[in-house]
């Protein structure tokens, strides 16, 4: 069973993993190779004068790998609660999990057929997004969501960002205390 299985391999995604695995926790990215980001330039990513969005995910992947994240690209074809954890059923497989977090991008199709809350979208071409509370629960146990698919600004900055906040709410809830990833220069 892995503590978190983030079902997206974007911007949100990918800093999910990489917070989450970097605090030992077992974690699992399914990506259906379907990011919007794959199509970005960016010009305005903090700290990177420009890159292309199949490098920044592809860097982000590699990145949360190195820490320990598995990656499988699997399209979801379900989400179920049973007594053992959240079963993440794939074309390929079911995996099962402690926790869940949909980084879905612009797609809710998955969020609306396991009967998550939905709400108006602010983004241009974005109509609708899952309702979260400030740290990313949506109205079912351990089911989580960050990036595009809950709201945020599109702009990979933010997604990446809030991908990484949510991360910190579930390794919080994991730990049972408030977790804080913060390393130091060695001098």
């Amino acid at each position: 069973m892995y503590d978190v299985i983030i079902i997206g391999g974007g911007t949100a995604g990918g800093s999910a993993a990489i917070f989450a695995a970097k605090a030992g926790k077992s974690t699992l990215i399914i990506d259906s190779n379907q990011s919007m980001t794959k199509r970005a330039w960016m010009l305005n990513h903090y700290g990177i004068k420009e890159i292309a969005g199949p490098d920044l995910i592809a860097q982000g992947l590699e990145q949360a790998a190195s820490f320990g994240a598995e990656y499988v690209e699997a399209k979801v074809t379900n989400v179920t609660t049973t007594e053992e954890g959240i079963q993440v059923h794939t074309e390929g497989g079911d995996y099962t999990g402690k926790h869940v977090l949909l980084a879905t991008g612009a797609l809710t199709d998955l969020a609306n057929h396991i009967g998550l809350d939905l709400k108006e979208g602010r983004e241009p071409r974005i109509k609708t997004v899952i309702a979260v509370d400030a740290d990313g629960r949506t109205n079912q146990a351990n089911i989580w969501a960050a990036g595009t698919v809950a709201g945020t600004s599109v702009h990979t900055i933010i997604t990446s960002g809030d991908g990484a906040k949510v991360a910190i709410n579930i390794i919080s809830e994991l730990n049972g205390e408030r977790y804080v990833d913060h390393d130091v220069l060695k001098s």
